[in-house]
């Protein structure tokens, strides 16, 4: 199965071709304003020296958030387009999987991205790993740092990963100690939701572009 993989959610945006989960090829591109200029032109370079056309594509995967209202929009526009052109189904992934999902190999058990959301708030989640599974168990929300913080278990380590620690990685430790764990990796994770697309592909659960939705997690400030 083809797979072409989008996610504009965050600063860190990329686009990448999976053959079922296997990478082919992977564009980033860390620019917060560009995405609605840069995607498509990122889609075509990415095609063209993979050897492979649009035509050839089985199935979509995108990420749909949280992260920048503006950003979800154009990567869901885009491959919404591109699927309903094609008669092709979208796999929508959460961003915050994503993340996590890039610590698969890591050997840490408990996983919890962190994505600064502004306004004083994260949006944030833990996740465990189990046979191969991500196994949600604090629920993706938009959170006050202390009070998602502090709902940690402290006894247990937790690896962070997400731009939201580089602001709040002295306040992880206050709560967490010597349990808290920083892995290096990059926030660029079209690879990840591609896989993580695959699987929901291969499960039948696919959807058509009026069923995929942005993952918001609060309202905009316009909303608001």
């Amino acid at each position: 199965m083809l797979i072409l993989a989008v996610d504009t959610t965050t600063f860190w945006g990329s686009v990448a071709l999976l053959e079922d989960s296997r990478l082919l090829g992977e564009v980033n591109l860390e620019s917060p304003t560009t995405f609605s200029e840069r995607l498509l032109p990122s889609v075509e370079l990415l095609l063209k020296f993979s050897h492979r056309s649009l035509k050839e594509i089985d199935g979509y995967a995108v990420a749909v958030g949280p992260g920048s209202f503006t950003g979800i929009r154009i990567g869901l526009s885009t491959i919404k387009a591109l699927a309903y052109s094609s008669g092709k189904l979208i796999a929508p992934v959460s961003t915050l999987e994503g993340l996590a999902w890039k610590l698969r190999d890591s050997g840490y058990s408990l996983v919890a991205p962190v994505i600064d959301a502004k306004k004083g708030e994260v949006y944030a989640a833990l996740y465990e790993f189990q046979a191969e599974e991500l196994n949600e168990i604090i629920s993706p929300g938009a959170y006050r740092p202390d009070f998602f913080f502090s709902r940690l278990p402290k006894r247990k380590t937790v690896a962070f990963i997400g731009n939201g620690i580089n602001i709040y990685q002295q306040k992880i430790q206050e709560f967490l100690g010597t349990k808290a764990c920083f892995p290096a990796r990059s926030f660029f994770i079209a690879y990840e939701v591609g896989q993580l697309g695959f699987n929901l592909l291969q499960a039948g659960k696919g959807l058509t572009p009026h069923g995929v939705q942005p993952l918001y997690l609060r309202k905009s400030q316009a909303e608001e």
